[in-house]
């Protein structure tokens, strides 16, 4: 296969005349997409892991960070949503999320979109224009590569020449753009460890009381020596409650009360 010119991301980045338009985030709460409004309890989870992921990123020159988990089902795609949506309110920057998870893809799912083609028919070459691909949330600075079923052997697409220049395109962006990149599970196959060659760092995605700490070492240890920016520990169970500063979904709990008045 031909390694075809870079795509043109900045020009995707003003979105096209998508097959199903992208609904407002008022509608995606109802697909658990609450990263957009601050001012909902369900969003300072990512608004602060936003935080972190900014700072490290910016103080390492890190623009490409892939989110992964040794095992699926652990809620990665749903974190990754989340944080690409917590980091579109970043002011002056541009969010690009990407799903490279080819075989079980759910971006497209999570923000309610439907189409024929996506980043997987970019990279097998059905089609040679990204702006086929992408999508823009209207009045956010986030625009979305889905995914969406393909044939092709998922191994052979992220090692191949177009998931270079897809990676090269990236890296030519300005510097007020971050990109996220959904991976899938590391025991899944091997197409996270291929990536997360490619990319500056992962963000690792741990599920409380089923990830185990083998599994958890043996991801590192077959992603390294790509860098860890970062693990998060989804569905901890105690704070479903209340965490150590109060948080809670009940209005009863002190940030439920802090966000309504």
């Amino acid at each position: 296969m031909n390694a075809p010119a870079q795509p043109d991301m900045e020009q995707d980045a003003a979105g096209v005349a998508a097959e199903e338009p992208v609904r407002s985030f008022e509608q995606l709460r109802e697909t658990g997409i609450y990263g957009f409004d601050s001012k909902d309890i369900r969003s300072r989870p990512f608004t602060l892991l936003r935080a972190q992921i900014l700072r490290i990123a910016r103080s390492r020159g890190w623009r490409i960070i892939g989110i992964t988990s040794p095992t699926p089902k652990v809620g990665k795609s749903f974190v990754a949503s989340n944080l690409a949506a917590a980091l579109a309110r970043s002011p002056d920057l541009h969010t690009y999320l990407f799903d490279f998870d080819l075989r079980r893809s759910t971006i497209a799912k999570n923000f309610r979109l439907t189409g024929r083609h996506g980043v997987s028919h970019f990279l097998d070459g059905t089609i040679d224009d990204l702006r086929q691909v992408a999508r823009t949330i209207p009045n956010e600075q986030l625009t979305l590569f889905p995914s969406y079923p393909n044939a092709g052997a998922s191994d052979e697409l992220v090692a191949s020449t177009r998931m270079d220049s897809l990676i090269a395109a990236m890296r030519q962006l300005p510097e007020n753009s971050l990109c996220l990149c959904d991976l899938p599970p590391v025991f899944a196959n091997d197409d996270a460890v291929v990536i997360s060659q490619k990319i500056d760092a992962f963000l690792m995605i741990v599920e409380d009381g089923v990830t185990t700490r083998k599994q958890i070492r043996d991801s590192f240890r077959l992603l390294a020596p790509a860098p860890c920016i970062g693990t998060v520990l989804n569905r901890y169970s105690a704070g479903l409650a209340a965490d150590d500063y109060g948080y809670g979904y009940g209005q009863e709990k002190r940030y439920g009360s802090y966000y309504n008045e």
